[in-house]
C-alpha cells in the first residue's frame, strides 16, 4: 500500500531520530514545501504539545523508556496554532528488547472524533430528556396519591392511575425504540423469517388503527400478492408507524396501496405505499426525516420512529423512499423483496 494513499499523516524516522519519509498527508498539515522535512529531528517534525509546554517528543521519549515498548497509545496533542491532533506511534526494534530502529508515527485531525464526542452527548441528553418526561408524570401522580389518597374522589383516583399506565406505556414503548435503535446502530437487528402475508398485516394494522378517523381513505391491494419471507413482528411494527404517521402528522390517510412491485430496478416483491393528506416533505428533508431523533412540528413523538422503520426495511433487503404524490401530500413507498429461503426453491 502507498501510505500516500493513507488518510492519516505518516512520519517515519530512523535509529538517530532524523525523518527518512513523510507522506502527502502531513505535508498538506505541515503546509510543508517539497522535502524540507526530510533530514528534520523528529522533536522538530512533531511540534505538538499539551498545552502546558510539554512537547510530544520530550513525554512521550520514543527513543528511551521501557526497551519493550513497541507502541504508542493514542492520545490528543495541540499544534503550536491551538488544532487538537490525534497521535500514535509504532516503535520498530530489530529484536525483542533491541533498540529502535524506526518510529513510525501518525497524525490525525481530531475534528471528526470532537463532533462523535457532540453527538454521543447530544444523545444522551436527547434520552434522558425523553425518559424524564413520562417519569415526571409517573412520580407526580404516585406520590400525590400516596400523600393525599383520602382527600380524592373514586373519580379522580381513576383518572390519576389511568394516567400513571399511559405514561409507564409511554415509556415502556420509548425504551423499546431506544434498545431497537441501538440494535441497528450496531448491526445486530435479528429478525425472525418465516412466511408473511403482506395484505393481512396491512388489513389488520388499517382496521386497528383508522377505527376512530372519520375521513375515507381509498385502499388498493392487488390480487395474487407475493408471499414475502420476514419477521411478521417488525413488518407489523413498520406498517404501523407509517399509518401512525399518516393519520398523526399527515392529516390523515389519503391512500392506501399494496401491490407487487414490477419495476425494472427492483427485486420481484410486495411494495406498500401510504399517502396523506399533508403538505409533503420537500426534497432536501426528506433523508432527514430517517435520522435519529428528528422531529418535525409539535407533538412529535420520539424521533426514532423512520429510523427504526428504515432499519427494518434495510434488514430485509427492501427500500424506502419518500416523494410527493399527485394528489398532494407525502407517499411514503416500501417494498420488501421475496426473499424466500433456497432450500424451498431447489
Amino acid at each position: 500500500m502507498d501510505l500516500d494513499d493513507f488518510p492519516d499523516g505518516i512520519i517515519i524516522a530512523g535509529p538517530d531520530g532524523s525523518v527518512e519519509y513523510v507522506n502527502s498527508r502531513i505535508k498538506i498539515m505541515a503546509r510543508a514545501v517539497g522535502d524540507e522535512m526530510l533530514g528534520m529531528h523528529l522533536a522538530d517534525a512533531v511540534p505538538f504539545d499539551d498545552l502546558n509546554g510539554n512537547s510530544w517528543y520530550d513525554c512521550i521519549r520514543p527513543y528511551d523508556g521501557i526497551a519493550t515498548r513497541t507502541r504508542i497509545s493514542e492520545m490528543a496533542w495541540w499544534s503550536p496554532k491551538g488544532s487538537e491532533y490525534l497521535i500514535t506511534a509504532s516503535l520498530v526494534r530489530d529484536r525483542p528488547a533491541g533498540p529502535v530502529q524506526r518510529v513510525v508515527v501518525s497524525v490525525r485531525n481530531a475534528r471528526i472524533r470532537n463532533q462523535r464526542d457532540r453527538e454521543r452527548s447530544d444523545l444522551v441528553a436527547t434520552v434522558a430528556h425523553e425518559l424524564r418526561s413520562p417519569l415526571t408524570g409517573i412520580k407526580g401522580f404516585t406520590s400525590t396519591l400516596l400523600t393525599k389518597w383520602d382527600k380524592f374522589s373514586e373519580e379522580q383516583r381513576r383518572f390519576m392511575l389511568e394516567t400513571v399506565d399511559a405514561d409507564a406505556d409511554r415509556l415502556s414503548r420509548l425504551i423499546t425504540e431506544l434498545l431497537d435503535a441501538a440494535r441497528i446502530d450496531a448491526g445486530r437487528l435479528t429478525l425472525k423469517r418465516g412466511p408473511v402475508k403482506l395484505d393481512e398485516i396491512v388489513r389488520h394494522v388499517l382496521t386497528n388503527m383508522s377505527g376512530g378517523s372519520t375521513d375515507p381513505f381509498e385502499i388498493s391491494i392487488g390480487d395474487d400478492l407475493d408471499l414475502i419471507w420476514g419477521d411478521s413482528d417488525r413488518m407489523t411494527q413498520v406498517v404501523t408507524n407509517l399509518v401512525e404517521n399518516a393519520l398523526r402528522h399527515g392529516f390523515g390517510l389519503r391512500q392506501v396501496v399494496l401491490q407487487n412491485t414490477d419495476a425494472p430496478d427492483e427485486e420481484p416483491g410486495v411494495a406498500l405505499e401510504i399517502v396523506d393528506h399533508g403538505p409533503g416533505i420537500p426534497d432536501e428533508m426528506r433523508q432527514r426525516v430517517f435520522s435519529r431523533f428528528w422531529r418535525a412540528g409539535p407533538g412529535a413523538g420520539s424521533g426514532l420512529g423512520m429510523y427504526i422503520v428504515r432499519g427494518i426495511v434495510v434488514e430485509h433487503g427492501g427500500g424506502i423512499t419518500i416523494t410527493d404524490a399527485p394528489e398532494g401530500g407525502a407517499n411514503i413507498r416500501v417494498w420488501f423483496p421475496i426473499n424466500e429461503p433456497d432450500a424451498l426453491t431447489d
